[in-house]
């Protein structure tokens, strides 16, 4: 009979330092499950037995992978919040055993150390990591709307302080070896060949010195001076850090601004607040407690489920290929950009950056030119400035970029992307010159946010080559990458296309050809409605506070300044034509485009932009009231609730209307483009998860309510209509397990 692979290999040097190898079987990565229990107390006793032990090094068999945090999958087995709180109190115990070994333990990090990886880490008496490129350490729980459960709130701030800690357990930034050190997680950093012999070496150093393991008030100060910075700041920071007074403003200061950037709609920031409160003021047993109960409730709420449901998605989407099973995607290993504006110069930047493909950069005139060059190298600038890549790598990646004003160098381009005027002219003048160079297999591009596809390829000789990817702007911030096949674009293209996104970053969705595909028909009666609500009377901040407060990253009033009026106006009578009154723009916007308020980049649009980085709140344009003929000073009190029902209703809908058109085949393509692309309320899954949630017959209600007090515009899509008939969400509940049924029936 075999012998059962275990996740954890154990090997007794001569000179008894032990080396723990994670290779967790059937797993890319490493992550932890909940069965490693069993082998936890297995390996321990090996370890404690062993008289002769000197040091134990903790790493990895699967070369970049240390550990990367707990199997999602482990949640969706469960039914009670006091299963998953023993879960949480079963690591804490394992990892206590880690931190009662007499001898030094020191963790090897090559890869990914996070979640629970990094936990385990932090129980070590010392970290080493590798200055790979896959090395990032951090806490990200809070992404899935959960809290670190093995200890990571109670051990983290012991070593880096409180605010530090918070820091990264709120954002669930992830962090490279060298700030790591910085901040006092790893105490060395070295080449990946070299991880586990330098932590070997440092494990010896460490018991041959014999240091104790307590982390008190001496050990932080000691920290905190010799890391580099004002000593009467670090002083300062102790100060705060180890009195009940200091702590006290410390940790208010930090729930306010939690919720100023969550709006109390997320618990999990909270909670994490509260952990570490409570093992700040009466130790790490107390912390550790809450710190388990904490996560068994936060696991099955709403908010959970719904960033758990986001996490699973986008998963699912880097397997997905979008086409039929053996198509071949055609070859992408040259690139031309045409147009080094914003977006220009954004696309060419992730192609070279993540993709590590050559690019042509075309502009019509040197000055054009000139400053799409200086936006890429200034990218480079910043990051070589911040440290988070090398000179040399700088450079490299910048050869991989060229540029001109004519089309030298396109001819051999495997694919082309135009990212000029929304002008369907001009699209065709491109796609022409593109064809004419001769290139029979060069696709053609276009970053077109709402002319349909079809009709830019219309008139070109290779339909077949023609397709969409509309990218959000900025291009190497926004996870999105919205492709658009037409009826008549080849599969080869389209798989090339998914499979040249995927290389630069980007999460891909594939939706059909259509006026304002996915993505911006969504969008444009979500900033319509906004815009009513305006020409009702309701003051500007109003609008914009009410729709921060229900989730979403920004006002929709301050998203037309940042996208630009203009845009709209030109979008705007193209989706009209195609879906009459519910896409109908409000008229005020021509008045504004007028008057000369385009938006931000004119200086004024819905608010006055001087150039000035304030902490303020930005003015607001008084003399737009007056565009739309209402009141600067005797303005519509409306509902919150209303504000932002109207808005959000208003895109929710039309997801349901893509659905039924068949512009979307999956409702999580649809939740997935509403958020990474538009930034729909990550907490509520995404529009279809987001009906789900409230129940179709209830949005039905709601849309028909609005429907008798506003007009047409309101009434529900038919694929709502349906669902709420039916009673059928769209996601139906998977079947339960069979553990989860006993305990449910129980």
């Amino acid at each position: 009979m075999p012998k059962k692979q275990t996740a954890f290999e154990l090997e007794i040097r001569d000179d008894n330092v032990a080396v723990v190898r994670m290779n967790v079987p059937g797993e890319a990565h490493n992550v932890l499950k909940a069965e490693f229990t069993d082998e936890f107390e297995d390996l321990f006793r090996q370890l404690k037995g062993n008289g002769q032990l000197q040091a134990v090094v903790f790493g990895s068999s699967k070369p970049g992978s240390f550990l990367a945090g707990a199997d999602i999958k482990l949640f969706e087995n469960v039914s009670t919040a006091k299963e998953i709180e023993d879960l949480s109190r079963q690591l804490h115990a394992a990892l206590q055993e880690m931190e009662d070994l007499p001898v030094p333990v020191v963790a090897a990090i090559d890869g990914a150390c996070l979640g629970g990886g990094l936990e385990l880490a932090l129980a070590c008496d010392a970290r080493v990591a590798s200055d790979s490129p896959k090395t990032v350490l951090g806490l990200p729980e809070v992404m899935l709307g959960l809290l670190p459960a093995g200890g990571g709130t109670q051990r983290l701030p012991n070593l880096i302080g409180i605010r530090a800690a918070l820091d990264l357990m709120l954002t669930g930034k992830q962090v490279r070896p060298v700030k790591a050190k910085k901040l006092g997680i790893v105490d060395k950093v070295v080449a990946p060949e070299a991880i586990i012999d330098a932590a070997i070496a440092h494990a010896k150093k460490l018991a041959s010195d014999k240091p104790g393991k307590n982390r008190g008030l001496a050990s932080r100060i000691g920290d905190l001076m010799a890391l580099p910075g004002n000593l009467q700041d670090k002083a300062m920071e102790v100060a705060l850090e180890e009195n009940f007074a200091g702590r006290k403003v410390l940790f208010s200061q930090a729930r306010q601004q939690v919720y100023k950037q969550t709006r109390g709609n997320y618990p999990a920031p909270e909670k994490i607040i509260d952990c570490v409160a409570e093992g700040a003021a009466r130790g790490m047993k107390a912390g550790l407690a809450m710190e388990a109960k904490a996560f068994g409730q936060l696991v099955f709420t709403p908010q959970c489920k719904a960033l758990r449901h986001v996490y699973r998605a986008t998963e699912d989407l880097k397997r997905e290929t979008f086409v039929a099973e053996g198509v071949v995607p055609r070859e992408i290993d040259h690139v031309g950009v045409l147009g080094a504006g914003l977006m220009g110069a954004g696309i060419a930047m992730v192609t070279i950056n993540k993709a590590g493909l050559d690019v042509r950069l075309k502009d019509k005139d040197n000055e054009g030119l000139a400053r799409g060059l200086s936006s890429v190298r200034g990218f480079y600038e910043k990051r070589v400035k911040r440290k988070a890549m090398s000179r040399y790598d700088a450079e490299r990646d910048l050869r991989r970029m060229t540029g001109t004003t004519g089309y030298d160098g396109f001819k051999g381009a495997d694919m082309v992307i135009e990212a000029v005027f929304e002008d369907l002219e001009l699209k065709h003048r491109m796609l022409a010159d593109v064809e004419a160079l001769g290139n029979e297999q060069t696709i053609f591009a276009s970053n077109t946010s709402s002319i349909p596809i079809t009709d830019i390829a219309a008139k070109a000789q290779r339909p077949e080559n023609v397709i969409g990817l509309h990218y959000f702007s900025p291009v190497e911030k926004m996870p999105l990458l919205e492709i658009i096949a037409t009826e008549h674009t080849a599969p080869e293209v389209i798989a090339a296309s998914v499979k040249f996104g995927k290389a630069q970053g980007k999460t891909i969705i594939v939706v059909k050809d259509g006026p304002g595909f996915y993505t911006t028909r969504i969008l444009a009666p979500f900033l319509n409605e906004a815009t009513r609500i305006l020409s009702e009377g309701v003051e500007i901040r109003a609008v914009d506070k009410a729709l921060k407060d229900y989730g979403f990253p920004v006002g929709p009033i301050t998203l037309m300044d940042e996208v630009g009026i203009d845009v709209g106006t030109k979008i705007g009578p193209i989706l009209e034509k195609a879906f009459g009154e519910r896409m109908a723009v409000p008229g005020d916007a021509n008045k504004m485009i007028e008057a000369g308020y385009a938006g931000r980049k004119t200086g004024k649009g819905f608010y006055v932009y001087d150039g000035k980085k304030s902490k303020g709140a930005k003015p607001v344009n008084t003399a737009v009231y007056k565009l739309m003929g209402v009141s600067a000073d005797n303005h519509k009190q409306m509902d919150a609730t209303e504000i932002a029902e109207r808005c959000t209703l208003m895109m929710l809908n039309e997801a349901a209307y893509c659905l039924g058109d068949d512009i979307i085949t999956d409702p999580m393509h649809g939740d997935i483009g509403a958020i990474f692309g538009l930034g729909f309320p990550p907490f509520t899954g995404g529009p279809f998860r987001f009906a789900d949630q409230l129940g179709a017959q209830a949005v039905v209600d709601k849309l028909d309510k609005y429907a008798g007090r506003y007009g047409e515009r309101f009434k529900p899509a038919p694929a709502l209509v349906e669902a709420a008939k039916k009673g059928k969400p769209f996601y139906p509940e998977k079947k339960a397990t069979t553990r989860r049924r006993k305990a449910e029936a129980s």
